[in-house]
């Protein structure tokens, strides 16, 4: 059993088509590369823009969640004050006037409240809002980009 072919007639043929392997190496021409180039970049700007569209996506529900937080403060704000202003006010009246005692009471869960939305404002005002990740991979394809057309 012979894995090697041997060349039938003079040999010539086989030899050509050998010789032409070796001189063309995966010649191509500048149009089909930057046929190439325009394809993977068209490519790598599509991926960007699935990057920062995730990006914004997860960014905007961090911030609808600290926006339920500030809203949930809020509410819970409302419910204590309906409870224990009316429990307190009652406690106070035993010792002064009972609009005083209410007015002290509201006043205090005023602030409580005030304090609870405050904490989840200054949370949002806080949050990044850079697309760090499209930035950066941004910066990576200008890097290839770069090294691609030199």
């Amino acid at each position: 059993m012979n894995l090697v072919e041997e060349p039938q007639g003079n040999g010539h043929a086989l030899d050509r088509s050998i010789d032409r392997s070796i001189e063309q190496p995966n010649e191509r021409s500048i149009g089909q590369l930057f046929g190439e180039l325009a394809t993977e970049t068209s490519t790598l700007v599509r991926q960007e823009v699935r990057l920062a569209t995730a990006e914004v996506a997860q960014k905007a529900a961090y911030a609808g969640r600290q926006s339920i937080m500030v809203v949930g403060g809020g509410v819970l704000a409302i419910v204590a004050v309906l409870v224990l202003a009316g429990a307190i006010t009652l406690l106070l009246g035993l010792a002064m006037p009972l609009w005083l005692s209410a007015l002290i009471v509201a006043i205090a869960f005023a602030a409580i409240a005030y304090g609870i939305a405050r904490a989840g404002i200054r949370a949002l005002k806080n949050m990044d809002l850079k697309l760090t990740q499209t930035i950066g991979s941004l910066k990576d394809d200008k890097t290839w980009l770069t090294i691609q057309i030199q």
